[in-house]
C-alpha cells in the first residue's frame, strides 16, 4: 500500500474507535511530517482521500477536523426475535413477485441485489476474455471439465493463502456463480425433509435454494452489527436434529453484520461439537471498508466441517458467472454433483479470470473499489438522517453494498415498495428476508449504486404518508 493511503487508513481507524473525535482537529500537515517521516505530498493526499471518505474535512487557515459520522443520530436495530420452531418454506413466490418488479433499467435500484456494473473494470477483463477465446486449447474441452481449471483454482487457492487460511485447490470446485456452489452444497449435507439453521433475517436466495430442495429451516436471532446469537444457536442444535447452518457472517445480506474473529471460532467450535456442517456464502468478504479484511472461517476449520461459497461477480465480473466451493471434507461429493448437474462451468471467462488475477492489480483495484463504495454508503446513510421519518433505525455496515432499516413501527415496507415502484423507485423489503414473512416494516437499501438522494428524499416522504393516515397493508397471495 502506498504510504498516503497507509496514513489515511491509520487516521480513519482512529476516528472509527473513537481517538479522534467528531470536531477534533487533525494534526497539522507540518506536525504529521515529523512525526511520521514523510512528504508534505503524502500528508495532503491522505489527508484528501479522508475527505472523499466524508471523515473529516478541511477548514480554510484552520486545517482538517473530524467530521461528525452520519448515523450517530440513529440507534441501530436490535437482535432479531424470529418465532420458534422450524418452517416448511412456501417463499418463492412471494419472492419473486417482488424482484420480478424491479428489472426496468429505469428504476432507481435501491432495492437491487447487484452492485453498479460501472465499478467493475469490465474493459480488462474484456482483453483477457478476447485473448482467452483466441488462444483457446481445445484440450480444455476435458482438461477443464469440474473441478474447473487449475490455473483458476491455483489462484484462488492464492487468496485463501493471503487469508490466512491453506486450502489445496484440488478441494476447489469452479462454479456458475455462487447460486450453483450454494445449492450444491445443501445437496452434498441434506436430503429432503432435513433442517436447516439460517439466521434471521436472511438472504432470499438460500430460502429459495432450500425450499427447491424441500428442506425446512429453522431461524436464528442476529443482531445486526455483530451477526448471530451464538447462544440460541446452541440452544437449537441441542434442542434440534439441524444437519447444516447456511450463514453469512462477513458482511451479511441484508443486515451487513459481521461476525468477529473469537465468536466465530465460538461458532465453528460449536458446529464441531455437534458435527454439523456450515455452509459459509461469503461474497462479499472482500468489499470490506477498513484497512483488514474480516476473519476467514476456513483459516480456523481443522475438520473440513466449513464448505466455503463465494464468487467474482460482486467484486470484479459480473455477468462472468464465475463462482467457487472450497468443499473440505465435502469435496469429492460436490465435485460428483457438479458433475451430475451441470457437468462444467463455462471454459473461456475461467481462463480469463485467472489470467487477469495471475498479472497483477487486482488488490489495486479493489482499494478502489472499497473507497467508491464507503463513500457512497456515507452518502446514503446522510440522505435517510435527513429524509426519515423520527424512529428510523439503521445499522452502519463496515463492508459490503448494504444498508439494513428499521423503520418506524406501524410502517408496511411492502405497501411501501409498492407505492415506491410507482414512483420510479425499487427497495428490498423485509419480508423477503424471512421464511416466515417477518420484518413487516424493515427495508434494505442498496449503495453500491451512486445514491439518488432525490429517490431517498422521496422514500422518506412515502414513510411520512404512509405514518399519516391508515392504508390497506398489500399482501402477496402464497399459492
Amino acid at each position: 500500500m502506498s504510504l498516503y493511503r497507509t496514513l489515511a487508513e491509520d487516521t480513519a481507524q482512529l476516528i472509527l474507535a473513537g481517538t479522534l473525535r467528531p470536531g477534533e482537529r487533525l494534526p497539522s500537515i507540518r506536525e504529521t511530517c515529523r512525526t511520521r517521516g514523510v512528504s508534505p505530498i503524502t500528508v495532503s493526499q491522505a489527508y484528501a482521500l479522508l475527505e472523499s471518505r466524508g471523515l473529516v474535512e478541511a477548514r480554510p487557515k484552520s486545517g482538517h477536523f473530524v467530521r461528525a459520522r452520519s448515523g450517530s443520530r440513529l440507534p441501530e436495530p436490535d437482535i432479531s426475535r424470529p418465532a420458534g420452531g422450524s418452517t416448511e418454506l412456501q417463499v418463492s413466490d412471494f419472492i419473486f413477485r417482488i424482484l420480478d418488479s424491479v428489472r426496468d433499467p429505469d428504476v432507481v435500484p435501491l432495492g437491487s441485489s447487484f452492485p453498479d456494473p460501472a465499478l467493475f473494470p469490465l474493459d480488462a477483463l474484456g482483453r483477457h476474455l478476447a485473448r482467452a477465446a483466441r488462444r483457446f486449447d481445445p484440450r480444455a474441452t476435458l482438461t477443464d471439465l469440474s473441478p474447473g481449471n487449475e490455473e483458476l483454482r491455483r489462484q484462488i487457492a492464492l487468496r485463501y493463502l493471503a487469508r490466512g487460511a491453506r486450502v489445496n485447490p484440488q478441494e476447489i470446485v469452479v462454479t456458475a456463480g455462487a447460486m450453483e456452489g450454494l445449492n450444491l452444497c445443501l445437496q452434498a449435507v441434506t436430503r429432503p425433509g432435513d433442517l436447516i439453521a439460517v439466521e434471521a433475517p436472511t438472504f432470499y436466495a438460500g430460502l429459495q435454494a432450500s425450499e427447491r430442495l424441500g428442506l425446512k429451516v429453522v431461524e436464528i436471532p442476529s443482531h445486526p452489527r455483530a451477526g448471530l446469537d451464538l447462544a440460541a444457536l446452541g440452544d437449537i442444535l441441542e434442542r434440534h436434529p439441524v444437519k447444516a447452518c447456511l450463514l453469512m457472517l462477513n458482511f451479511a445480506n441484508p443486515t451487513g453484520s459481521l461476525v468477529a474473529a473469537e465468536p466465530r471460532r465460538q461458532l465453528l467450535d460449536l458446529l464441531r461439537r455437534h458435527q454439523v456442517a456450515l455452509i459459509e456464502d461469503d461474497v462479499y468478504h472482500e468489499l470490506h471498508f477498513g484497512p483488514e479484511a474480516p476473519p476467514c472461517s476456513k483459516a480456523l476449520d481443522d475438520d473440513g466441517l466449513v464448505l466455503h461459497v463465494s464468487s467474482f461477480s460482486k467484486c470484479l465480473a459480473p455477468g462472468y458467472r464465475i463462482g467457487w466451493v472450497a468443499a473440505g471434507r465435502h469435496a469429492e461429493a460436490v465435485r460428483r454433483l457438479k458433475l451430475s448437474t451441470s457437468l462444467a462451468t463455462s471454459i473461456p471467462p475461467q481462463i480469463a479470470l485467472a489470467d487477469y488475477l495471475r498479472q497483477g492489480g487486482y488488490d489495486r483495484y479493489l482499494r478502489q473499489l472499497r473507497q467508491r463504495l464507503a463513500a457512497q454508503e456515507a452518502t446514503l446513510v446522510a440522505a435517510v438522517e435527513a429524509h426519515f421519518p423520527p424512529g428510523t433505525r439503521l445499522a452502519r455496515p463496515g463492508g459490503g453494498y448494504f444498508l439494513w432499516l428499521e423503520l418506524p413501527a406501524g410502517v408496511d415496507a411492502v405497501a411501501l415498495h409498492e407505492a415506491a415502484l410507482a414512483r420510479g423507485i425499487s427497495t428490498a423489503p423485509g419480508p423477503i428476508f424471512s421464511a416466515k414473512r417477518e420484518f413487516a416494516h424493515f427495508l434494505r437499501l442498496n449503495f453500491g449504486h451512486p445514491v439518488a438522494a432525490a429517490a431517498v428524499a422521496e422514500l422518506g416522504s412515502l414513510l411520512r404518508q404512509q405514518l399519516a393516515g391508515p392504508s390497506v397493508p398489500i399482501r402477496f397471495p402464497t399459492d
